[in-house]
């Protein structure tokens, strides 16, 4: 019988699977760290909005017992989209929609800001779970465990080690060395404050939803976010280098503009509004992917889940969700009844975790392709209206 009940158990990373996870296994009885790199919960600038899915995401959540609370935080109608062109011209509108919006079942895929949802998983844990201000540095093998080094000094040891540290995981190295792929699209991530102001023009298009804009094989995600700001996707084709090569400096607002006026030439003017402000801030993001063949030996002592052990570019709306369903599986295999060892059970939990993900990294891609594929609006079109 696998029994991690005396094993001190780390989880590295702070996101909504490891502390999915840290919340799953307390849950069980047993003793859990969170280590993470923020000097506190408000130091992370916070993306776009994050929409949960009945068969793996809200199943975590529920696995938590957390959707109640989920469900005081939540965005009813933040799901919305509206799909338009590059002239900014509506095709196809969420919003009209005489569906009310489900609560419950294959339809629920609520919206939630990464920041009150990261909240709601921080308050479930036990007091001092999360030890902050700990920037992993590496692992040092010790005895049958390891021991953790930290930038601040610390040293901690860890009989099973968890990497939940994200795309750019340190950990995942001492695992494998299956380099990640670039998938030949780089986004520039945006964020306005006080949209309303800022940006009236795309707040009011927005409507408090999403909008997805195609054309000329480019394009603008913006998501409304219930502090009024306005997060923004900019997709488009370029060099695997092109963020070092390009000469942009994406902390000047005015470089990221002139980038823009020239790379989106031949769209409307409309978008324009989105650098009309000093409240905002751009991060280049090359979208790369992990191969779908992926393999590895299970350790007995260390394992990994979400973005660091199968990153993928966000045009499916999976990675938050495959996440957190590996921080559920994950959590069933270490303290199922039945098998003999630690190994076996993450060993069973990371050939299912691949599988999955192989699956959904390339219907990812897929959909990745198509949106920025010269008929991209005719594509996502017939989808919304074969859906709806």
């Amino acid at each position: 019988m696998v029994s991690i009940q005396n094993k001190k158990i780390a989880i590295i990373g702070g996101g909504p699977s490891g502390l999915t996870l840290a919340r799953l296994l307390q849950l069980k009885g047993y003793e859990v760290k969170v280590y993470e790199r923020d000097t506190d919960k408000n130091v992370r600038q916070q993306g776009a909005t994050l929409d949960l899915h009945e068969e793996s995401g809200l199943k975590a959540l529920i696995a938590a017992g957390l959707l109640g609370d989920f469900k005081k935080h939540y965005r009813p109608d933040a799901d919305k989209l509206r799909l338009t062109d590059h002239n900014a011209v509506v095709h196809f509108d969420d919003h009209t929609s005489e569906i009310p919006v489900a609560q419950n079942g294959g339809s629920f895929r609520p919206e939630i800001d990464r920041g009150p949802f990261r909240d709601l998983l921080i308050s479930s844990l036990k007091k001092d779970t999360i030890v902050w201000n700990s920037k992993f540095v590496s692992l040092k093998a010790k005895d049958e465990g390891w021991d953790l080094i930290f930038d601040n000094g610390n040293t901690v040891y860890a009989d099973l080690v968890i990497a939940a540290d994200g795309a750019n995981s340190k950990i995942r190295n001492y695992i494998t060395d299956v380099a990640s792929v670039y998938s030949g699209l780089t986004i520039v991530e945006g964020n306005i404050y006080n949209a309303a102001r800022n940006a009236p023009n795309l707040w009011k298009l927005a409507k408090g939803g999403k909008i997805f804009a195609l054309g000329f094989e480019k394009s603008i995600i913006l998501s409304t976010k219930g502090d009024g700001s306005l997060s923004f996707y900019t997709g488009t084709k370029e060099k695997k280098d092109w963020v070092k090569t390009s000469g942009i400096n994406f902390e000047n607002k005015e470089a990221v503009y002139d980038w823009f006026k020239g790379r989106f030439a031949d769209w409307g003017s409309e978008w324009h509004e989105l650098f009309g402000s000093d409240e905002s801030y751009f991060v280049p993001r090359p979208q790369y992917h992990f191969p779908t063949d992926q393999q590895w030996q299970s350790l007995s002592n260390l394992t990994m889940l979400g973005d660091a052990a199968h990153r993928m570019p966000p045009y499916a709306g999976e990675g938050v969700n495959m996440a957190m369903l590996d921080a559920l599986e994950l959590a069933e295999q270490l303290t199922a009844k039945g098998f003999s060892d630690i190994k076996t059970a993450i060993s069973k939990y990371e050939i299912a975790m691949r599988q999955r993900a192989a699956k959904i990294t390339e219907i990812t891609l897929e959909s990745m392709e198509n949106m920025h594929s010269k008929e991209a609006l005719k594509f996502l079109l017939d989808t919304f209206n074969r859906l709806h």
